[in-house]
Formats: C-alpha cells, sequence, structure tokens
C-alpha cells in the first residue's frame, strides 16, 4: 500500500512535469468556452434555452432518448438494432447499454474494462498492444462502429486504442447485425454512442494518477455558441501516459485524443450534427507472454521477450456529418456522410516459436507500415403510416462504402533468440527484407429496408432486408508472389425477421431469425478469391421489468459461422478459411436501481464455442477465448441522507472461466475471479474525489488470449486517485 500510495503520489506530480504544455492548451481551452458558456447563460432569457439531451414533460422525471445519456445505470431506448429511436423492449434482438454514469463511477479507461459488464463479451486480444478486439458470443470482433458508421471497412482492425473521452453510451447489438450495417461480424456489433453538444453550459475535468506511474488529463465542454441561433459546440479531450507494469524497460504507452462536436437546429423541422475525432498512440510492441508445454506460466507477468527500440505508433482521424429533416410529423429524412483515415508503423521483435528444449523463444525482426481511407454516405428515410388497421414505422435506406485505400508494407528477418524464463535485451538490429506488401479496396453499395409493425394484441413484427453488391481488389505481393489478381466480385443478400409478444406490461417475449455478411479480408496465402464469411443466428428471449427502474434480460441463442479465416498455423503472417463454426448459449443481464441511491449491473453467460467443420483444425475445438461460464456484477450505493451525505461505495467482481489459446486448443489459459471495488465523495454538484482498487486479491491471471505468443495478462492490484471538476 506505501508503493502504491507512492505512485499515486508522483504520478499525479508527474502531470504537471510531463503534461505541462497539453495541460495549459486544455486548461485554456476550458476557460475559454467556459466563459462564452457563462456569457450565454447570462444573456439568454429563460425563455430561449433549450435542453438538447433530456426532455422533460411538466414537472415529471427526465425522459430518455435512444443516444442521449442514460438516467442511471438502466437504458430504455436505442437505435443500434433498428436506426430509429426505439424502446429496448420493442427490440428483438439482444441489445445491453454501458451508460456514462457507470463509465464514471468505474473509472473505465479501456474499452474492454467497459465491455466486461455484458454478458457473453470478453476481451479478444490487443494485437501486440496496437489495438482492441473482443469476443462477442464465442465469435471475434476487431472493429467497432462510431454513431451507427462502421470503423476502418478496408482494414482488418482498428489502427489505435478507442479513448473513452467524447462517449455517452456503449451498445452492443448481439448477433449478426448485417441487415443494416452491411459487412460485420456474427457474434454482434459494439456501437460507441458520443456525447452531444448541448445549448446549456456544462462541461468536466478529470486528473488522475495511478499505480505503476499512469497519469491522464480527461475533459469536455459544451454551450451554444454565440452569433447563430441553435448552434452549440462540444470539445472533449484527453492525454494520457501509461508505463504500465509490464517490464519495457522504461517506456510508457502515450494517448492523446481531441473530440470537437457540432449541432445546429436553422430550424424546428431539420437537425445538423458534426463529430469529428483525432487519436495518436505511441506505445511499446508487446506481445504479452509466450504458451509452453499446455500452459502459459504466470510466475511473472512482466515477462517481455521484445527490445526495448520494439515501438509502435498510429493514428486515425474520423469525421462524421449528419442531416435530418422532418417533412411532416411522420416522414423523416435522413443524410450521414463519413470520412476516415488513419495508419501506423512498427518496428519489433516477433516470437516466432520455442526450441527443441522448449528454454529459448526464437524471433524475427519485424518493421511495418500500413495506411487506409475511406468513406461511407447513408442516406435513409424513416416513415410512420397506418396500413389495413396496422400501424407501421419503415426505414429503408441505400448505403455506399469505399474503402478505397489500405495498403500494409511489412519487411522481416531472422534475429537472436532469448532465454524463456530470464529474457535479456541487448541484441543489435538486423538488415530487413520484404516479406509482404498488401493492396486491397473494395467498394460496396447497400440497398435495405425495414418495417415495424404493431399487430395489436401485444404483438409486433419486424421485418429487414438488405441487398449489397460491389467488388474487392486484393493483392499481396511477396517474394515468391507477385501476379496482380483481378477484381472480386461481392455480393449478398442478409434477412432479418423478428416477433415480439408482450402478455402483461412488465414482461416482453421475443424470437428472431438474423443473419451475416463480410467480404473477406484476411490474408489468405495463395487464394485470390477468397469466399465472403456469413452467419445466421436464432435467439429467444426475454426482458422482464422487476421494478420499474430495474430490468432482467435473458437469450438463448444458436450462431453458425461459415467460410471463417484464421491464422495459419504454419505461417502466422497469413489466415487459411477454417470451415464452419458453430455458438451456442444462454445468457442473462441485469441492469438498474434496487432502492434509492443503490444500483447495480451485471450479466452471466453460458458458452459452448465450437469448430464444427473444418479441415485444417479438429471439429469439436473450442474457439479462441471463449469461456464455457462467465459472469460479472458492479453495484454502487450512495448515501441518501446523514452525516454520510455525498459519499459513496462500489464493489463488484468478474469471473471468466478457463479458455482456448489457439484453435489447435495446443493450451488452455486458466480461469480467474476478480474483486475491484471504489469510493467517492462528492463534495457538491461540481466536484468529486474518487479512489477505484482493482483487482483487490493481486491475481495473476491471463485476461487477453490471441495465439501461442501473445496472451496479455491482467494488472496485477492498482489503485487509481480521480479529481474531477464540473462546470
Amino acid at each position: 500500500m506505501v508503493r502504491v500510495g507512492a505512485d499515486i503520489f508522483h504520478s499525479i506530480a508527474g502531470i504537471q512535469k510531463n503534461s505541462l504544455f497539453l495541460g495549459t492548451a486544455l486548461t485554456t481551452s476550458w476557460l475559454a468556452v467556459s466563459a462564452t458558456a457563462v456569457r450565454a447563460e447570462i444573456n439568454s432569457s429563460a425563455d430561449e434555452i433549450a435542453l438538447s439531451e433530456l426532455s422533460v414533460t411538466g414537472n415529471g422525471p427526465a425522459v430518455e432518448r435512444a443516444g442521449g445519456p442514460v438516467i442511471g445505470y438502466r437504458a430504455t431506448r436505442s437505435a443500434t438494432a433498428t436506426r430509429t429511436d426505439t424502446p429496448l423492449r420493442d427490440t428483438p434482438q439482444s441489445v445491453q447499454v454501458v451508460p456514462r454514469d457507470l463509465l464514471v463511477d468505474q473509472q473505465d479507461i479501456r474499452l474492454s474494462d467497459a465491455l466486461q459488464n455484458v454478458s457473453s463479451v470478453q476481451p479478444g486480444g490487443t494485437i501486440q498492444g496496437r489495438s482492441d478486439t473482443f469476443i462477442i458470443r464465442g465469435f471475434r470482433t476487431q472493429t467497432y462502429a462510431i454513431d451507427g458508421v462502421l470503423l476502418n471497412q478496408a482494414g482488418t482492425f482498428s489502427s489505435v486504442t478507442r479513448d473513452l473521452a467524447d462517449v455517452e453510451r456503449i451498445e452492443v447489438l448481439k448477433g449478426p447485425a448485417s441487415v443494416l450495417y452491411g459487412r460485420g461480424d456474427p457474434g454482434g456489433l459494439i456501437n460507441i454512442v458520443t456525447r452531444q453538444p448541448t445549448l446549456v453550459p456544462s462541461g468536466d475535468i478529470n486528473v488522475q494518477g495511478g499505480s505503476f506511474g499512469f497519469r491522464r488529463v480527461q475533459g469536455s465542454v459544451s454551450s451554444a455558441i454565440e452569433g447563430v441561433d441553435g448552434l452549440a459546440g462540444r470539445l472533449s479531450f484527453a492525454g494520457q501516459s501509461d508505463p504500465t507494469f509490464r517490464n519495457v524497460y522504461g517506456r510508457d504507452n502515450s494517448r492523446t485524443f481531441v473530440a470537437p462536436a457540432f449541432s445546429w437546429n436553422p430550424s424546428p423541422d431539420t437537425r445538423v450534427s458534426f463529430l469529428g475525432e483525432f487519436t495518436r498512440v505511441d506505445t511499446q510492441y508487446d506481445e504479452g507472454l509466450v504458451a509452453r508445454n499446455g500452459r502459459v506460466p504466470l510466475d511473472n507477468i512482466a515477462r517481455y521477450y521484445g527490445e526495448p527500440f520494439s515501438r509502435y505508433n498510429g493514428y486515425a482521424n474520423f469525421g462524421l456529418l449528419k442531416v435530418e429533416h422532418d417533412l411532416n410529423a411522420n416522414i423523416t429524412l435522413r443524410e450521414v456522410l463519413n470520412v476516415q483515415w488513419g495508419g501506423f508503423d512498427f518496428l519489433a521483435t516477433r516470437a516466432t516459436g520455442l526450441n527443441n528444449t522448449r528454454t529459448l523463444v526464437t524471433r524475427r525482426e519485424t518493421a511495418g507500415y500500413s495506411t487506409y481511407a475511406a468513406v461511407d454516405s447513408q442516406s435513409e428515410v424513416v416513415a410512420k403510416f397506418d396500413l389495413l388497421g396496422l400501424r407501421h414505422t419503415m426505414l429503408a435506406g441505400v448505403e455506399y462504402t469505399n474503402g478505397y485505400r489500405h495498403s500494409y508494407t511489412t519487411q522481416s528477418t531472422n534475429f537472436p533468440s532469448v532465454n524463456f524464463l530470464t529474457p535479456v535485451p541487448g541484441a543489435t538490429l538486423v538488415g530487413l527484407q520484404l516479406q509482404g506488401d498488401l493492396k486491397q479496396k473494395n467498394e460496396l453499395n447497400g440497398l435495405y429496408v425495414q418495417d415495424q409493425i404493431d399487430l395489436g394484441l401485444g404483438l409486433q413484427l419486424l421485418v429487414g432486408i438488405r441487398y449489397d453488391t460491389g467488388t474487392q481488389f486484393y493483392f499481396n505481393r511477396t517474394p515468391t508472389s507477385r501476379t496482380i489478381p483481378p477484381e472480386q466480385q461481392l455480393s449478398g443478400t442478409s434477412p432479418r425477421v423478428g416477433l415480439i409478444y408482450r402478455p402483461v406490461d412488465p414482461l416482453t417475449l421475443y424470437a428472431s431469425y438474423t443473419t451475416s455478411f463480410k467480404p473477406q479480408i484476411a490474408n489468405v496465402l495463395n487464394v485470390t478469391t477468397p469466399p465472403p464469411e456469413t452467419g445466421e443466428q436464432y435467439e429467444v428471449g426475454s426482458r422482464l421489468d422487476l421494478t420499474p427502474d430495474l430490468t432482467l434480460s435473458m437469450a438463448a441463442f444458436r450462431i453458425t459461422r461459415n467460410n471463417v479465416a484464421a491464422t495459419d498455423p504454419n505461417n502466422a503472417q497469413f489466415s487459411v478459411i477454417t470451415g464452419q463454426q458453430r455458438s451456442k448459449g444462454v445468457e442473462a443481464d441485469l441492469a438498474g436501481q434496487i432502492l434509492p441511491g443503490w444500483k447495480v449491473i451485471g450479466g452471466v453467460s453460458f458458452l459452448d464455442a465450437r469448430i464444427t467443420k473444418d479441415t485444417t483444425f479438429a471439429v469439436g475445438n473450442r474457439l479462441i477465448g471463449a469461456p464455457a461460464f462467465s459472469g460479472s456484477i458492479w453495484s454502487t450505493y450512495q448515501f441518501q441522507e446523514g452525516f454520510l451525505l455525498g459519499w459513496n461505495v462500489g464493489a463488484g467482481i468478474t469471473y471468466v472461466g478457463r479458455r482456448a489459446g489457439d484453435l489447435n486448443n495446443s493450451f488452455s489459459v486458466g480461469g480467474y475471479a476478480r474483486l475491484d471495488a471504489a469510493v467517492f465523495y462528492d463534495v457538491n454538484d461540481h466536484a468529486r474525489f474518487s479512489i477505484n482498487l482493482r483487482n483487490l486479491t493481486d491475481r495473476r491471471y491471463i485476461e487477453q488470449p490471441f495465439d501461442q505468443f501473445n496472451n496479455q495478462p491482467g494488472a496485477p492490484f492498482s489503485v487509481l486517485a480521480t479529481i474531477t471538476a464540473r462546470l
């Protein structure tokens, strides 16, 4: 505890020393925007102030809307599954929401930390510390959406780790989602909903320090912008430095993030919004621990097989313009334009195997450079009407996606080995040779239609279908392969149908069938036109309001995935099309308020995810990183009166069972239970001080298995101190 306390003290002090320029710039921005907000508040009359995030009717409570703030831990509405503002109880597919209140209470820094509050979702690997991947219902996904737009259409993963500074809520649509999103993984879709500008002045800023030298500054300010009626702006920002507990020779991992956002209502019927996100990361290239003899030794979780020069630099930029216009009370036109570009470069040593006595880790030196760019356009109309005595909400849309540039050049050569138990750095750089030069692009046109029909008698029907067509170019030039292949023609049809029955008001029952379609973007050796991946899911479920403020959701599902790409066991730089995989299971999620001040969120999952057809791997093998049982629960209590008024306490436990480390099932990583806690004190409406404790029992475990040479250990016992100021 003394060591940890000293770490926090030096970390907070280090913010001023190592982040002086950033802190000055952010503070200046904060003061400037805050001053403008205060002037706007003073100069505005009461009838000119419009609430844009929550609506209030009479003297009643605030009413939630899809995309806006969640009241407490329980969301009641979402647009992720339907692209319309729909109550979750009217959605025939599992959707779980992680609200901002929870992110603040847990002080979640990583997207993977936030998503461990959702059943059937596990962190799936960091791709050597470069990005976020997740296992949803047994299947890995390496991308996500921001405000309904998928990232990096032509690539295989995001080039940066996600920052949470501008996140309002994180929504997980479980199961295939191609009917609305086109290409996608069958396990589900993660949609990050960002914080919107407000005409009412608001703002918050955090200063954080924690164990192992962690430092972070984060903030967001919003207000009306003078001179233009209905125009509001928000600026979110973050900067952090994280040396971590890993033995990476004194090098740290840094990230900077800036997100300007604007909204404009030129008339009551027209809404315009813009979001920009700009992220930079500079991190140690870290593969984690290496498996040996069927397991990953945990005697030293800081063990590092790289070199001090192993570095990764990535950047990602995202711009989103959205325009909506109500033709009348029942018809809305919507246009969404998105552009995104980014890239990365790295120089590192990578583990390639073990020697015959399994005492040395063989390595290679690798360098890579990648860039990407893509555009996306969604044109939609939402119409509400009565037909044949039935109420309809119909969505029709056209999406054009062009991942017009994705290049990835790699060079590699053999590099000296290191001892498995006591790796010692110091080998000098050697000359590199071309390993691969990948050029890839895709262009897709999607047409989709969806109808939500109220059948009466407590019944609702949702039907939808999407057709995608386009081309894909994929060429990986290697020293032995230089023939340029032709463009590949792509097409896919993605239907969805769901039925909802509400026998009594607190209870909803549903059943659905959904499908997925995904162009093959894996690097398959000697295959120029790999078949697209497809998936289908059958799901039944229920939602029960145990009280007006507490909801229990349950689901049973079966997903089949065809034409699956996986790491080639003979050449880790390439992939193989493995055949068919299947995942089936049951899950339950609980979210809401038990009593005034007592909030809870949690989930539990039983999962059987295996290979069902294959020519490379054994049928029946378990899928990577998918535990048979997992669960989590987090609860906080805010004291309502007396001398403890203002104090809040929280605690939670996360359990993850044993997981396979590769499709060969040659090794597995053990299960673990991690205990976390928090205490925070609200000085008043404008200030909070919090202490978050993670892994109280100092448990050693593998958090994210990926393959034999990429297994990220979980952090040991750590403390994070946060000071928050609010406008």
